[in-house]
């Protein structure tokens, strides 16, 4: 069925001042702080805003032209957004601000990303040498805090505000320095180990990022075999349900940027990152990784594994076994069956999602379907090449692409074969059970759907993609509260989540009938593809925006030729069984100017 939703910086000019009504109806900071003051305060008690200066380690800030200065008044330079950040810091200082106030106070009406929190952030570190993290403190899940020196204040209130943040900080500081000692203590005690146990969190299970591994091959060697590497160990890791792994598209981030281990660990909330690199040179294959403690940057362990092409998965396991030693609860179980057909027909695959990522359009598609058939031809017996078979076919028959050579019922029926196919190939494979259930929703198989996505989220719990592509069977059946909360799931695993699960919440939005945060959801693309104009479409003429319907509608047709009403009435009349919105869906497609 073609769904109408999707598939798979710097800071911002400032429009509203902090604290102001936005037009979507969001309340700025400014009445937000208020209101939990209100709450939580007693009556003697005053606005810590009233502060006229905040003082941290030989800075001093002026709340009210938000200029920061050195202690010998010269001026420090900051972007407009990055001293509207620090301004709401410095209201609150020693008290933790959520990220979502942050973003409320200085972009209320702006569409922006995380990222520009986060570069505002490292500017505030970057004017102030806060190298250590120190003045401004991350609070991975919580927030941000602006340790401020406590008597540096021209408001009595903020001085008590800092003093308690620095009696916390004295209290957890000798619960840590005993903690130090008995971690040498017990260090004294194992010193023949060459390897260091990790600390555990006691609340929560240990949360790990897996990096991008460098690839340091050379010539016709070079690929995405380093790919492979990391992906295998984060599907593998994450199955183990004994360990919060980081989303694929977050950790992968980080690729060819330099970046401090503290920083990485704040910015994602985990507590351990491995990283490393593989090396293919002809029929050898050398990988480096190494865990380290994301809190101070410590090496925790490492090793180098040499050995042929064809033990790459072998090599995988071995990494992920002598990990889960290092972190918390061994992992034991065969190991896998691995060959040098099997590699290369994985390096293909790879290949043909990463141009699908790249360029999600028809001729992607294309280019996916000739990468899968070399993946097939090189290892017939991998699930690999028939996994992206099935996904190109699924799109064929989701957006319309190459109708000249087969239908939507010929395209679904081929998607479901090769998918089947590698399933029983791999009957463990995430990304086989992924796409099968893919292709159940487009053929109004519910039921069948929604099962098959549970086993694919528990055989890869940090895969955000298929996690948030559950939601359209869910959608399309009127469970739209339910799918919102997989997609903050979706969030919650993938800190810096794709564009498509603002695609995706552009969807449900639209469903309950608030469009004008649908279109909000929409406009935090960084780039609408031309799949996702239609959904952008349907928005705009809900909003009675009929011009940029139409605009929008334009742009999927480019791709996707011959739509009309009456088609996508007969596709989805089975399928989308949502009260009402279907018939809405069509009414909205003729305001955007789809032929009858």
């Amino acid at each position: 069925m073609k769904n109408p939703v999707r598939f798979m910086s710097s800071c911002f000019p400032n429009p509203v001042p902090p604290g102001s009504l936005g037009s979507d109806g969001r309340i700025g900071y400014a009445k937000e702080a208020r209101q939990e003051g209100e709450m939580s305060r007693k009556a003697p008690e005053i606005d810590l805003k009233s502060a006229e200066t905040i003082t941290f380690r030989g800075f001093v800030f002026l709340t009210k032209t938000k200029e920061l200065r050195t202690v010998d008044g010269k001026a420090v330079n900051l972007r407009s957004q990055t001293a509207e950040v620090l301004s709401v810091l410095a209201a609150r200082p020693g008290e933790i601000v959520s990220k979502d106030a942050l973003m409320q106070a200085v972009w209320p009406d702006t569409f922006v990303t995380d990222d520009s929190l986060t570069q505002c952030i490292a500017d505030i570190r970057r004017a102030v040498g806060d190298d250590a993290h120190v003045i401004v403190e991350t609070l991975p899940k919580r927030g941000y805090r602006l340790n401020a020196d406590p008597f540096g204040a021209a408001d009595a209130n903020a001085a008590a505000g800092a003093a308690r943040a620095r009696t916390r900080f004295s209290r957890s500081g000798f619960i840590l320095a005993a903690l130090v000692l008995v971690a040498a203590a017990i260090g004294a005690y194992y010193g023949a180990e060459t390897w260091r146990a990790a600390p555990v969190r006691s609340s929560a299970m240990p949360r790990i990022a897996i990096l991008p591994f460098d690839d340091m091959s050379t010539g016709a060697d070079v690929g995405y075999l380093s790919d492979a590497v990391a992906e295998g160990i984060i599907t593998e890791l994450a199955r183990s349900k004994t360990y919060a792994v980081i989303a694929r598209n977050s950790s992968f981030r980080y690729r060819d940027q330099p970046a401090d281990t503290r920083q990485i660990g704040d910015e994602l909330g985990v507590d351990y990152l491995l990283e490393g690199s593989q090396q293919k040179i002809g029929n050898r294959l050398r990988v480096t990784a190494q865990l380290l403690n994301a809190q101070d940057g410590s090496h925790l362990w490492a090793n180098t594994y040499n050995r042929e092409i064809g033990d790459l998965f072998v090599v995988q396991e071995e990494i992920i076994r002598t990990l889960a030693d290092r972190v918390g609860r061994r992992i034991q179980r065969p190991l896998p069956k691995s060959t040098a057909a099997q590699v290369s027909a994985l390096h293909y695959h790879l290949m043909g999602i990463a141009e699908m990522r790249s360029d999600f359009t028809a001729a992607g598609n294309q280019l996916l379907r000739q990468l899968s058939l070399k993946a097939i031809k090189a290892d017939p017996n991998a699930q690999f090449g028939y996994i992206g078979l099935a996904w190109s076919y699924r799109h064929d028959a989701t957006f319309g692409w190459h109708e000249h050579e087969h239908n939507r019922d010929d395209a679904l029926k081929r998607a479901a074969e090769y998918a089947d196919k590698a399933l029983l190939l791999a009957p463990d494979d995430a990304e086989a059970h992924h796409v099968r259930a893919r292709i159940h929703t487009e053929a109004g198989e519910i039921e069948q759907a929604l099962a098959r996505y549970n086993q694919a989220i528990a055989l890869n719990p940090s895969n955000s993609n298929i996690l948030h592509g559950s939601t359209d069977p869910l959608l399309y059946i009127g469970r739209t509260d339910e799918a919102i909360d997989r997609i903050e799931q979706a969030k919650g695993i993938d800190p810096f989540h794709p564009d498509l699960l603002h695609w995706q919440m552009g969807w449900a939005l639209w469903e309950k009938n608030d469009c004008r945060a649908a279109l909000a959801a929409m406009r935090k693309m960084s780039r609408i593809p031309s799949g996702a104009h239609r959904m952008l479409a349907g928005i705009h003429a809900c909003l009675g925006n009929d011009r940029e319907a139409k605009d929008a509608l334009a742009v999927f047709l480019q791709d996707s030729p011959g739509q009309s009403i009456s088609q996508q009435r007969s596709e989805w009349e089975k399928v989308w069984t949502a009260p009402g919105s279907l018939d809405r869906w069509i009414e909205h497609m003729r305001i955007a100017g789809l032929p009858e």
